[in-house]
């Protein structure tokens, strides 16, 4: 299964960005999230792993596999036959906009099986997760102005 959605946000990359990375907050923004728990200090970057609860799913550890600070970030968790590929990626669309692309991809063994049954569940979340964070992103842009540090 393979499914990606893109939103434009009205506010900078930057903030978007900011927004994106402190995994720790979206469940604040989404209601596809139950718990997200770092499991290092620092920036979001190459093997930052994180604990993220959803709603009637398990529990999964998420590493980061790669990322591109202020752009992109990818994270994968891999379970019994089933790997998940989650790609978040901030385009910078000009005039202080961004548009954001959340993607996931789910292989192996029992990813056709895990489909049948999860399938519409993952692509709900992905959409409350890009709305979800469109509007965070847009509020926190009012509060603190343009690419605001």
């Amino acid at each position: 299964m393979k499914f990606q959605t893109a939103i434009d946000i009205d506010a900078a990359p930057a903030t978007v960005w900011r927004t994106l990375t402190d995994v720790e907050s979206w469940p604040k923004w989404s209601a596809s999230m139950t718990t997200v728990e770092r499991l290092q200090q620092g920036e979001l970057d190459v093997g930052s792993s994180a604990r993220v609860t959803q709603p009637k799913l398990k529990a999964a550890v998420y590493t980061v596999t790669e990322c591109e600070p202020g752009k992109s970030f990818v994270w994968e968790m891999k379970a019994t036959g089933v790997k998940v590929r989650a790609v978040h990626f901030v385009e910078d669309r000009g005039e202080g906009g961004a548009r954001m692309t959340l993607g996931v991809e789910q292989t192996g063994a029992l990813s056709g099986l895990i489909s049948l049954f999860y399938g519409k569940l993952t692509r709900q979340y992905v959409v409350m997760e890009a709305e979800g964070l469109k509007k965070a992103a847009e509020t926190l842009e009012a509060d603190t102005g343009p690419g605001s540090e």
